[in-house]
């Protein structure tokens, strides 16, 4: 299936107007109106109905496998491009929240020592979107994050074939608001707190305490963004608990389960060059 048609069909999807994505695509009306008949030809049912304009059932349906399509195309071209590319001295690190840990930041600094010529941006990036930058060549190396069982794997988006290689662990702690009845204990366990109220962050994921404690964890106020420094005052504020990296706030250590905030480097097929010399250093000795 042609990727072009199928992107014009998820711009017309999400302007709700043919005149609308001929503008942004740079088409005339009359070619997007024949690229989208052209799709629908090809699957054998309308995609779109036309007064308004607005995905149909099997248009919606078709929508849930697009953007996961053109992402393994960018990845695919990507990662040729990644084999056939003469070494670059410039590369972008992409970094999820709470990513860039102590360990791993001391890494990076000893790397840039031993590769003087070497200039790396690091760029942050939303929960989940470091591997997606990895696969679709806005970044030779990712570094993502999240909470798991010691030395257990994290679970990553499926973009295209990329390494994963655990870069960095850290204990977690349960951040309290001052004065709260559990903040002057040794430790906690999350079986404990299955009652209690919770931020619900990109940073700890309701939906993945639920995974491993179970039912519960109420939503005492839901914080979209990333920022530790909000986090941290919506906590001291009352708003909810919080599962944090050790060196990222102070809090109650977590006894149990055995649960660890790891992050993983991410990367695609690297020939020799800086980006794997970078690679091999950012990863444990």
């Amino acid at each position: 299936m042609d990727p072009n048609l199928v992107r014009t069909f998820m711009t017309v999807a999400r302007l709700g107007s043919f005149s609308a994505a001929a503008a942004e695509l740079g088409y005339t009306q009359s070619a997007v109106s024949q690229q989208i008949a052209t799709l629908e030809a090809d699957l054998g049912t309308p995609l779109l109905s036309r007064r308004p304009v607005a995905p149909t059932g099997a248009g919606e349906r078709r929508l849930q496998h697009a953007g996961p399509l053109l992402l393994r195309i960018r990845a695919a071209r990507a990662d040729v491009r990644r084999v056939a590319a003469a070494p670059a001295h410039r590369l972008t690190l992409a970094a999820g929240p709470l990513a860039l840990g102590p360990a791993v930041a001391a890494r990076l600094a000893r790397a840039r020592v031993r590769l003087p010529r070497l200039t790396v941006t690091v760029r942050a990036c939303a929960a989940g979107e470091a591997a997606r930058l990895v696969a679709g060549g806005e970044a030779e190396l990712g570094l993502v994050a999240g909470i798991a069982a010691p030395s257990d794997p994290l679970r990553l988006p499926d973009v295209g074939p990329l390494t994963a290689t655990g870069a960095e662990e850290e204990p977690l702690v349960v951040a309290l608001p001052d004065g709260h009845p559990l903040a002057g204990r040794a430790g906690l366990r999350l079986a404990d707190l299955v009652d209690a109220r919770w931020l619900r962050t990109p940073l700890c994921p309701l939906e993945r305490l639920r995974d491993l404690a179970g039912d519960g964890f109420r939503a005492g106020l839901h914080y979209t963004g990333d920022d530790l420094r909000t986090v941290t005052s919506l906590v001291a504020a009352g708003h909810g608990l919080t599962l944090l990296p050790a060196s990222a706030a102070p809090g109650v250590p977590l006894l149990a389960p055995r649960l660890v905030h790891r992050v993983e480097l991410v990367h695609g097929a690297l020939p020799p060059g800086p980006a794997a010399d970078l690679a091999a250093a950012l990863a444990p000795s």
